[in-house]
């Protein structure tokens, strides 16, 4: 995933950084902190987020380990429910996982099929629900 763009995953706002100046009516420059040296320190008006200091929106950049492409990898802390979901001709069974850089509510509902094939140390050696 690259870093900045929405996904599944990716954190909605890292920071919180100081506005170092106003460039337009819809561009601020931010003091970004060496580590984040490859991103664009000029940042669109949309992008911002005044810090109300929620700890569920505000991610440090300390514990994202960014690459050199602007990128970085979530993985799977542990895996703490299951669901079984009953659609019409099929059950397709849930697994919900708490990922690295997340908190509880940050957890998402993934495939149990996928999470197998993608992380099998996760999974005991308990039979699965499907």
């Amino acid at each position: 995933m690259k870093f900045g763009k929405k996904g599944k995953l990716s954190p909605h706002y890292v920071g919180p950084y100081q506005i170092l100046r106003r460039i337009c009516k819809v561009a601020y420059q931010i003091n970004l902190p060496n580590d984040l040296a490859l991103v664009h320190p000029v940042i669109h008006v949309s992008l911002l987020k005044k810090c109300v200091g929620d700890p569920i929106s505000i991610v440090s950049f300390e514990s994202l380990c960014i690459k050199d492409s602007r990128s970085y990898e979530e993985d799977p802390v542990e895996i703490f429910d299951w669901q079984l979901w009953k659609l019409r001709n099929k059950k397709v069974s849930s697994v919900r996982v708490l990922w690295r850089n997340q908190l509880i509510e940050g957890a998402t509902w993934e495939a149990e099929a996928n999470m197998i094939s993608r992380y099998p140390d996760l999974f005991p050696s308990i039979p699965t629900l499907a």
